[in-house]
């Protein structure tokens, strides 16, 4: 287990004023990390609350349980975000969760730890699954991956210009050895593109991009937005925390829908409280503020959305 690693959570106070914590209230820790958002929200309920963390990342449940061993108020699944509603329904829970918060992309210790492979400035094993115990890694899906496939992974999930480039530095380069290190793939992908942006390392896109696809990321968003929402109370609330573009749309794009009108054909015998829809939006979306900036630049691109169930 990394425990030598750090990890500070981002838009702590933001999150906690928009969950609107109740002392007595069950709520939902849908990536619970190392912690730092369970640890506040605990430090919110009494004896009667109940707070439930779900982690994919065996060595964040591992940590969890380690961490929360004396506290009965908490409960850890090992499993995606995606499958929380059956767990919750077979708690007898379903609509009485006050709160679920989704805090989405990868943790400052997955980053930081060579070993997981994640970081392009580190050298380690080329893996970057978030549940080791499952899938195949990165260095196996490149050994295999069609040229074709790799260039639309890197178009979709990292939005990369110069994906064609890529792939094929990629294709050429496994011909000749096995890419099973993180900084020999970093590499790879920076000689192939021809014009660097200022600020940015090069692999950064293609690293997110693998990463989001060996992860099914995009696939587990959706599914656990669904799910967040079909286990709320009412008054309940859905606080998600995106990091990039692909995620902060699919999130603003599903809180619009859901708190929208349906779309009913003219004429139909509809009464006005029927057209309502179940949820609202809360406020605008958050950002980190200066101070937390500067205490934590990873935070500089997080922003918090929120949901409430009213009918």
């Amino acid at each position: 287990m990394e425990s030598g690693f750090s990890h500070q959570a981002v838009l702590l106070n933001e999150v906690l004023e928009a969950l609107n914590v109740r002392h007595d209230g069950v709520y939902v820790d849908a990536t619970f990390g190392r912690g730092g958002h369970s640890r506040a929200i605990l430090n919110n309920l009494d004896r009667a609350g109940r707070l439930i963390a779900f982690d994919q990342d065996p060595e964040a449940i591992a940590h969890g349980r380690s961490l929360f061993a004396d506290d009965p108020r908490i409960e850890f699944e090992h499993c995606n975000f995606s499958e929380m509603e059956p767990v919750i329904v077979e708690r007898g829970l379903k609509n009485h969760i006050d709160g679920v918060l989704m805090d989405l992309g990868v943790s400052s210790p997955q980053l930081d730890d060579a070993e997981r492979g994640f970081s392009f400035l580190k050298s380690g094993p080329l893996d970057m699954r978030m549940n080791t115990e499952q899938g195949e890694s990165a260095a196996q899906w490149l050994a295999r991956v069609e040229p074709r496939d790799l260039i639309l992974v890197l178009k979709r999930y990292g939005e990369e210009k110069f994906a064609k480039r890529i792939a094929t530095a990629i294709v050429e380069a496994r011909q000749q050895q096995a890419i099973e290190d993180t900084t020999v793939l970093a590499q790879i992908i920076s000689d192939a593109i021809p014009v660097k942006e200022k600020h940015k390392h090069p692999a950064t896109r293609s690293f997110q991009a693998i990463r989001m696809y060996i992860n099914q990321e995009l696939q587990s968003v959706e599914k656990g937005l669904e799910a967040a929402a079909s286990i709320l109370a009412v008054g309940g609330r859905l606080a998600v925390i995106s990091f990039h573009s692909l995620e902060d749309r699919m999130v603003k794009r599903f809180m619009r829908d859901k708190s929208s009108r349906p779309k009913l054909p003219p004429g139909l015998p509809i009464m006005d409280k029927d057209e309502q829809p179940p949820f609202r939006l809360v406020g605008k979306s958050w950002v980190a503020g200066e101070q937390e900036l500067a205490a934590n630049p990873r935070a500089r691109s997080a922003r918090l959305r929120m949901l409430e169930r009213v009918r």
